[in-house]
């Protein structure tokens, strides 16, 4: 009976096993599949950013040279908004100033018709 148990337990052990090993298989595929994927991804970045860096040459783009490129963009988009701000407020005030060079042209207008 002890024989039996020791050979259903080393069974169960040996099925766990090769499950263990098959699921390792999968990770090992998903994971240079991943790595491809990553791969594919910077160089697509890249070649948006800035298509003559983007592995032109046949090289391998560095996560580096991605950070530093996406980085770059960023600060470019907050400098672009910043002056769009800019330019925001001084047409605001421009508007302002007109309007009341419009406002004292009434007035003048007024004041002319009133003195005719």
């Amino acid at each position: 009976q002890a024989e039996e148990e020791l050979k259903a337990a080393w069974s169960q052990q040996a099925g766990q096993l090769r499950e263990m090993g098959r699921r390792e298989r999968l990770l090992r595929s998903d994971l240079q599949r991943a790595g491809e994927q990553l791969e594919s991804f910077k160089t697509r970045v890249m070649q948006v950013c800035s298509p003559s860096a983007a592995g032109s040459t046949g090289e391998s783009v560095t996560e580096q040279q991605v950070i530093e490129k996406v980085r770059q963009i960023s600060d470019e988009n907050q400098q672009s908004h910043e002056r769009e701000k800019s330019l925001q407020k001084e047409l605001s005030s421009r508007l302002a100033q007109e309007k009341e060079v419009f406002a004292n042209i009434e007035v003048f207008k007024n004041s002319l018709q009133k003195l005719q």
